[in-house]
């Protein structure tokens, strides 16, 4: 008997569905985050490197969901398949950061559109914005609590919510555009021209930006059981991507030739609403600003449920301490979700300490999130070459794997060494937790093997050193830190 197709999305439903997922607050803040450390030139590099590595990226979840159906815990269980438990932990922990210091940065860019109609708010950065957020935060938490799940009209109404304010931004961009303006400066270089160093570390300052607008593509792949046809989901995930990338791209180079490089690097937050604002009058920062508050809304409710959910799944799989895996009456993760919260609070109090807090959060859960991506890839990439010669699809998965790999080191190598560096102290803080999860829970008559003590011993030394960097040059020198600069720390 065949499977009944009703209530089943078609290809064009589903390729509306993966965009909608992708889609999410960053866009309203893209041109500015993007122009703050690269030019036109760059900016346009950087999201071709973005569409093929991303690509892969996609093709590399939907090839081990469907290799590998059993490993259904979430992308990290790739990391412990592949390379043992302490990996699966860290790819786990990593997600989790990911998850939770994000739902920070919406905090302070809801504020931020908030402030724009109560000035109280002014850039979501005061005590008043931290107050009103903890008041929006430990709501959705108590209607978790609650077993309160979004609806699907809801969800609706926040994809039109943020879609129209895009719409409207793009056509407005397209019509008000100026070649001039757009190829004045094109390169951002000290001759104007074309200049290779110069330019890649242009580049490599995209490379975060493209990683937070993208955070939830592994999403994509959960949406396969609502095909009509099998076939339309990579379809589908293909033509969503692209579809994102596309505006992505058309939000970042279109502003640029409406307004300079260094005019949008320093606009105000959301920059949508301030760029479009200078160009149809104070309603254009209205709509766009109206738009963000209720995406960012849904967006927060939506990711404070994941982030209270990730370690509750890992609990239940054994990758996170057993005291996650506790539910309420109503099926909700309790412990998980207060432990996850409370640290959203507590970090949220760094507004009044940190230059720009948004570009702060978004770069260090950008930061996170690479450990579980380039774990897929290589997981990727490790079963590809296991798979015996001659395997259907087999030269095609490694080169998915390859290319997926490459990516994901060079993310690890565009990310600014000051963001790598303060995600140690957040990964040596999970060594003891990991600890405990195999000697109490698990009960591991070994901890760590060999070349774990010895990954932990790594990111131990970087965290203590890290430690004394912060003391010498506060935060935002930390964060300021490259790659090129670090053998001059010695």
């Amino acid at each position: 008997m065949e499977e009944s197709n009703s209530g089943k999305l078609n290809l064009l439903e589903l390729v509306a569905l993966v965009v909608g997922s992708i889609i999410g607050g960053g866009v309203f803040n893209l041109m500015h985050d993007m122009a703050s450390g690269a030019g036109a030139g760059a900016i346009i590099i950087g999201w071709v490197i973005t569409a093929i590595g991303m690509l892969m990226l996609a093709k590399t979840f939907q090839n081990l969901t469907m290799k590998r159906p059993d490993l259904d815990a979430g992308v990290y269980s790739y990391a412990e398949a592949g390379f043992g438990k302490y990996m699966g932990f860290n790819s786990a922990w990593g997600y989790w950061l990911s998850a939770w210091l994000g739902n920070v940065g919406y905090a302070t860019l809801l504020m931020s559109a908030v402030g724009y109609f109560l000035p109280i708010f002014k850039d979501g950065q005061n005590i008043w914005s931290i107050v009103a957020a903890s008041v929006i935060l430990w709501a959705c938490h108590f209607m978790i609590l609650r077993g309160a799940e979004s609806a699907s009209f809801v969800n609706a109404i926040i994809t039109v919510a943020k879609l129209i304010p895009i719409f409207i931004f793009l056509v407005t961009m397209i019509i008000a555009f100026k070649l001039g303006v757009f190829t004045h400066g094109f390169w951002f270089t000290s001759t104007g021209s074309f200049q290779f160093a110069d330019v890649m570390s242009q580049v490599r300052n995209t490379m975060l930006v493209t990683v937070w607008v993208f955070i939830g593509i592994e999403g994509a792949v959960v949406f396969s059981g609502r095909a009509k046809k099998r076939s339309d989901v990579g379809k589908a995930t293909v033509l969503g991507i692209i579809t994102v990338i596309l505006i992505y791209a058309l939000v970042t180079l279109l502003s640029l030739g409406v307004m300079r490089r260094a005019g949008l690097a320093n606009l105000g937050q959301p920059a949508m609403a301030y760029l479009l604002q200078s160009v149809v009058g104070k309603w254009g920062a209205v709509v766009v600003n109206v738009g963000l508050i209720i995406s960012v809304v849904g967006a927060w409710l939506s990711w404070t449920m994941f982030a209270g959910q990730l370690p509750y799944e890992a609990a239940k799989e054994g990758s996170f301490p057993k005291v996650f895996a506790k539910e309420n009456r109503n099926g909700a993760p309790i412990n998980s979700l207060l432990f996850t919260n409370v640290c959203v609070e507590l970090f949220m109090f760094s507004y009044l300490i940190t230059a720009s807090a948004y570009n702060f959060f978004y770069s260090i859960a950008s930061a996170a999130i690479l450990i579980p991506y380039a774990f897929s890839a290589f997981y990727q990439l490790k079963y590809s070459m296991q798979e015996a010669p001659g395997t259907t699809g087999r030269t095609g998965n490694l080169t998915v794997g390859w290319i997926a790999s490459i990516y994901a080191v060079w993310l690890l190598f565009a990310a600014n060494l000051g963001y790598i560096m303060l995600m140690s102290l957040l990964f040596a803080a999970g060594i003891p937790v990991y600890m405990w999860l195999q000697k109490n829970d698990n009960h591991a008559p070994k901890v760590f093997t060999a070349t774990e003590r010895l990954t932990s011993l790594v990111i131990l030394i970087l965290a203590l050193f890290t430690l004394f960097e912060l003391v010498r040059l506060g935060v935002n020198g930390v964060t300021g830190l490259t790659w090129s600069q670090f053998g001059e720390l010695f």
